[in-house]
């Protein structure tokens, strides 16, 4: 799709969306194409403005409910919930692992101490794998027909991928140490070719019983906050073909796929382009700017702009920060889309920055 050139009537504000992040709502414009469309542009290379995947006006998230991790994850994003109200139980995961809720991270973890395994030869005696078949899909489908827009995109985001998933089963010591240990790396690449295996059948699944996917989000963290938790010798070795088999099995879908992975990954961001993402939004403790500039062409990247004060800023003040966010990250040979960490702690994304923004990415990535 050859994008447009802006006109100035675009501007026009047609409705408003409420703020996830607190604040004023926000404007949506007359976009010369649909949200939707918008985000499947960005993803082809012919992006048209600057869009906040997942977690903006553009993009949904859709976690069915009918899928056992999102519950005991606490991460249902459906019809059948108020999300932050009644979507905070918990419980036990696809595997019978049990999460439990804790309010103060609004989220879930695994009570640590009574790891389910403690050697990853356990993984073929230990591990009951989940018949998928027997979830209530049909009935997820049905209570769900109002949920999508046709103008939206939606992604699914797929909770706990391969390292997370070793870790729920083994907790953190005794995950990076198998995945390291020669005498437990056999077993582990058994349970990690089985559970693409898996992950392929259960996004097929997903797609069949709702084709308004458009994109999916793969959950694995690799880093802390200085450095990875494994070399990228061993990421390639132990992770990345599996990975590489379900990106490619999604694209064969027509659809993309995300990797969301927490922590300073720049040491792996080359694995992460092995293993076929399509785009990683780093968090703010990276130098997102050199992951650009080294990888923008390859990865499609969550960007962020440079902090200012907002409270001290004028709208004009305003108006130029987003502009130089504009010009260093909206680059026709190399988008990006904008992090939702632009919203946290201090949302950066005031009225006025967010009009100009849309302007300004416009004018770029339609030259």
């Amino acid at each position: 799709m050859k994008t447009p050139a802006f006109s100035s009537d675009e501007l026009t504000v047609v409705s408003e969306v409420p703020n996830m992040f607190g604040g004023p709502p926000i404007a949506v414009y007359k976009t010369p194409v649909t949200a939707k469309q918008a985000v499947r542009a960005l993803y082809g290379k012919a992006p048209v403005w600057q869009v906040m995947t997942a977690l903006g006006t553009e993009a949904h998230i859709f976690n069915p409910s009918c899928y056992p991790d999102n519950v005991a994850r606490a991460s249902v994003f459906d019809a059948t919930v108020v999300p932050g109200v009644s979507n905070q139980s918990g419980g036990k995961d696809m595997f019978g692992v049990e999460w439990e809720y804790i309010p103060a991270a609004m989220g879930c973890m695994v009570r640590p101490g009574k790891p389910f395994i403690t050697d990853a030869s356990e993984l073929s005696e230990k591990v009951v794998w989940p018949d998928m078949d027997s979830w209530d899909w049909a009935g997820c489908q049905q209570l769900n027909k109002g949920y999508f827009r046709e103008d939206t995109a939606y992604c699914t985001m797929l909770l706990n991928g391969y390292f997370e998933r070793l870790i729920s089963l083994m907790e953190f010591e005794g995950a990076i140490l198998a995945l390291s240990d020669e005498d437990q790396q056999d077993d582990i690449r058994v349970f990690f070719d089985k559970l693409t295996d898996f992950y392929i059948a259960l996004c097929d699944k997903h797609l069949t019983y709702f084709p308004e996917i458009d994109n999916f989000v793969l959950h694995d963290d690799w880093a802390a906050q200085k450095d990875t938790f494994f070399s990228p010798a061993l990421c390639r070795e132990m992770i990345v073909p599996y990975m590489k088999r379900l990106t490619d099995f999604v694209h064969s879908k027509g659809r993309y796929i995300e990797l969301h992975s927490c922590g300073n990954n720049i040491k792996q961001v080359p694995n992460m382009i092995a293993a076929g993402f399509d785009s990683w939004c780093p968090q703010g403790i990276n130098d997102v700017e050199k992951i650009y500039d080294l990888y923008g062409d390859q990865l499609i990247l969550g960007t962020q702009p440079r902090h200012y004060d907002v409270d001290a800023s004028s709208e004009q003040e305003q108006r130029e920060a987003a502009r130089n966010y504009a010009d260093t990250y909206c680059r026709p040979d190399k988008p990006s889309f904008l992090s939702m960490h632009a919203c946290l702690p201090k949302n950066l994304l005031t009225p006025a920055f967010r009009e100009e923004l849309y302007k300004q990415s416009r004018i770029n990535y339609a030259r």
